[in-house]
């Protein structure tokens, strides 16, 4: 028998929380406190004699490193890439993740009375300093033309011959399908291209194709063969894996409200529909139209009103709603189905 049929295997539980902090998503992480440590999202190994579930032992851990109890929790997918816990050592396991999206609301109101601090160091973290092209609320980002696009091309070009075999597109084929069928003539033209097709929920296929690229920090940390400079300004790395475990997150919240109120899960008890908007759009990285925005809502039938309002928006006083819960037993499939952007 090889050795590597010897290898054991290990099985780690890793959490992507997130929250609203201050009108943006951003995502809970632990350590990172040095200056050049990586953040990580909380994570921990499963054990099956303590943990009667996979999920009751991820909350766990959440509670235990951070202080903060899960409200919403929805399992993502499985990574176990060799080199995520690399260790140079042979006979060290090898270990898999499975990774959970988890949300919480309002910060203050997530840290319950405890009789034990949490055991490590923790903040909340805007997503978006890990993925800034993923942030259209004010137009293209610059990230995009200066630094992300020439560098593909540059990658599609210098690695033209050594396309790996047995996929079915090519490699500029998934680029300009993650990336926007006109972005890399775009970038070709030094052209800043506002109409350039853009689907929010193509996070991890744009974060693999970088990492393939070798343009983020993780690839050359990595050793990845086809690693090269990382361009400037293509986000902050995180641990191990957990980069690509949080734009496995990002792409599918941005595609799961859609179709089910996971935004509520993340608003505060009331808000206003301006509130719900911002929080929206946050979210999906884009603007959306304000009048079709509230159609939408209304069509859906996802608030009611409280009758209350408030005068926190600073001028007229606004109406204060509430996520009406009756919904979700009304229809499969509760959400809000977004419109085109707004292009500014």
């Amino acid at each position: 028998m090889s050795r590597s049929a010897d290898q054991a295997i290990g099985l780690d539980l890793t959490a992507a929380v997130v929250a609203l902090v201050e009108g943006h998503p951003a995502i809970l992480t632990v350590g990172g406190a040095e200056p050049q440590a990586e953040p990580a999202l909380p994570s921990g190994p499963f054990a099956p004699l303590e943990h009667r579930t996979l999920e009751l032992g991820l909350r766990g851990f959440v509670e235990a490193q951070t202080g903060f109890r899960l409200g919403y929790i929805e399992q993502l997918y499985t990574f176990g890439d060799r080199g995520r816990h690399a260790t140079g050592l042979s006979s060290a396991p090898h270990v898999l993740s499975i990774g959970y999206v988890g949300l919480t609301r309002a910060v203050e109101e997530g840290v319950p009375e405890r009789d034990a601090a949490p055991r490590t160091a923790w903040s909340w973290q805007g997503w978006y300093r890990y993925f800034p092209w993923e942030d259209w609320r004010s137009g293209r980002p610059p990230v995009l033309d200066e630094r992300l696009l020439p560098g593909l091309q540059a990658w599609l070009a210098r690695d033209a011959r050594d396309e790996p075999p047995g996929r079915a597109l090519s490699r500029r084929e998934r680029v300009s399908l993650a990336f926007g069928a006109s972005a890399m003539d775009a970038s070709l033209n030094g052209a800043q291209r506002d109409d350039t097709p853009w689907d929010e929920e193509r996070v991890l296929e744009r974060y693999e194709l970088l990492y393939e690229a070798g343009l983020v920090v993780e690839a050359v940390r990595d050793g990845r063969d086809a690693a090269a400079t990382p361009a400037d300004g293509l986000g902050r790395p995180m641990a191990l894996d957990h980069r690509r475990i949080l734009a496995t997150a990002i792409a599918r919240l941005r595609g799961k409200m859609k179709y089910r109120p996971v935004v509520f899960e993340v608003m505060p008890a009331t808000f206003t529909l301006t509130d719900l908007q911002l929080a929206v759009e946050a979210i999906a990285g884009r603007r959306l139209h304000k009048q079709n925005f509230r159609r939408l809502v209304d069509r859906a039938g996802l608030v009611e009103q409280t009758g209350a309002t408030t005068l926190a928006t600073g001028g007229r006083p606004a109406a204060l709603y509430r996520f009406r819960r009756d919904v979700v037993a009304e229809r499969p499939a509760a959400g809000l189905r977004l419109g085109q952007p707004v292009v500014r």
